[in-house]
């Protein structure tokens, strides 16, 4: 798939979900790492096995919103009406996936400026890392099905 795909993390509260999720963007290739707030030391976790942060560009700063890489799509991933549930989204060839904190939502304010709402449906809310992981294989499996010439829509019944 041409593009890429950036992460953005707003106020994440635990280093270890946030040492999981960078572990998830450098194992899927994503461009970099964003983080809105400072709640924890996400580069002191042992989930990071790779020291992601040493191969992944990591920024962290005040305003996610002026931090989104040039032309990237922001997709908010989160819970909440109207959301596309994950099999019938289409990813933007440059996104910037923007994920709230464990014990939180995006909120308004968020979804204002992300053109885009993707859900993983589950039965429950997901760990942050575990749906970051989920999002980032969606994304590589649709363009690799793109790829090879076979339409989503011919795959598991997604029309």
């Amino acid at each position: 798939m041409r593009g890429y795909s950036a992460i953005g993390l707003i106020r994440p509260k635990s280093h270890h979900n946030v040492g999981a999720v960078l572990r998830a963007a450098f194992c899927y290739n994503a461009a970099a790492v964003i983080v809105q707030g400072d709640r924890s030391n996400f580069i002191q976790s042992h989930l990071d096995t790779f020291k992601a942060w040493r191969h992944i560009p990591v920024f962290r700063g005040d305003d996610l919103h002026a931090m989104i890489p040039f032309a990237a799509v922001p997709v908010a991933v989160d819970l909440v009406e109207g959301a596309t549930p994950l099999p019938a989204f289409q990813h933007p060839q440059r996104a910037f996936y923007v994920f709230g904190p464990e014990d939180g939502t995006l909120g308004k304010s968020v979804l204002d400026w992300c053109p885009h709402r993707v859900m993983v449906p589950t039965r429950e809310c997901m760990n942050l890392a575990a749906t970051v992981n989920v999002i980032l294989y969606d994304r590589m499996a649709k363009a690799n099905r793109m790829e090879r010439g076979i339409s989503n829509e011919k795959v598991g019944g997604v029309s």
